[in-house]
């Protein structure tokens, strides 16, 4: 069984990039310039090596790529503002003045958010949903496109042990709740889509109760992203480490994009678009290749 969510603005134009999120999965890759990220650990930490990255995640097809400057786990060293915006802007910059992908970047920070905009991002990822309104201020102010997506401990602190009573309930009003504050500032409805934040705050059995029910959140009515790469639910529910992860990453993404997903945020951006390009004819959004096989 398969779910296409009831969207309320699918044909969208953000600045020169425009697309239909009713025919089309998107994918956007990930390039941290940390030293301690999450899955690379720091292997795009140097300038070139960044821009680099962007650019080969657009050349294996990825529609937009999120560039970070500060690991989400509060065990990872702490970045003062100045560092972050020296680590994402020339990244930006970089990269937009060679390839017309979609960047976007990934920060909690209004500071951060305004310059990466002047530099050439097109949306604001932010993995605390709009905790500081004046994030939404920046986002409204120059039109960009943001992710808002659901977590609920402060920026870089710990949720111990995380309760829910309904996890999916929970999830889904907290985005419509931060949905409404972004609107309430001034965010054009159109510019936003929500993220239900596979592992933030979140333990394994959350996680994959989101996947699960995840029609339940995509019935709020604009563009869900699902952010399942590598994470640690899929590690615990397979057992593999980091680099054996990628089989059962797909397999969570594609479980997301036939429960209303339209957008996957994924390391591996080749396979990744080749499963969403696979999903989209699944669905009956685009039409096979080609005919050949026991049509004569």
């Amino acid at each position: 069984m398969v779910y296409l969510p009831p969207l309320r603005h699918p044909r969208v134009t953000w600045g020169p990039w425009s697309t239909d999120f009713s025919r089309r999965v998107l994918v956007m890759g990930i390039v941290n310039r940390t030293p301690d990220s999450f899955f690379d650990a720091g292997r795009t930490y140097g300038l070139e090596r960044a821009v680099d990255a962007v650019l080969a995640a657009a050349e294996a097809g990825a529609d937009w790529v999120d560039v970070g400057g500060v690991p989400f786990s509060p065990d990872a060293a702490d970045v003062p503002v100045a560092e972050e915006v020296d680590r994402v802007v020339p990244v930006v910059a970089g990269a937009t003045a060679r390839s017309d992908v979609v960047i976007s970047v990934d920060t909690y920070r209004p500071e951060v958010a305004r310059e990466a905009i002047a530099a050439g991002a097109l949306v604001v990822n932010d993995t605390t949903g709009l905790r500081d309104p004046e994030l939404a201020d920046v986002v409204a102010a120059t039109g960009a496109g943001v992710v808002i997506t659901h977590s609920l401990a402060a920026p870089r602190t710990h949720l111990r042990r995380p309760r829910y009573d309904d996890v999916v309930d929970e999830v889904k009003a907290h985005l419509a709740s931060r949905v409404q504050a972004a609107c309430d500032r001034g965010v054009a409805e159109d510019r936003i889509v929500i993220d239900p934040g596979h592992d933030l705050n979140k333990n394994t059995r959350h996680s994959l109760e989101l996947t699960r029910r995840l029609p339940e959140i995509a019935d709020l009515g604009l563009p869900l992203l699902a952010a399942v790469s590598n994470k640690d639910f899929v590690g615990e529910s397979t057992g593999l480490a980091k680099p054996e992860r990628l089989a059962p990453s797909l397999a969570a993404a594609s479980a997301c994009v036939l429960g209303g997903a339209r957008v996957l945020r994924m390391h591996d951006v080749a396979a990744s678009v080749a499963a969403a390009r696979m999903l989209e004819a699944v669905l009956g959004l685009r039409e096979p290749e080609e005919l050949r096989h026991n049509v004569d």
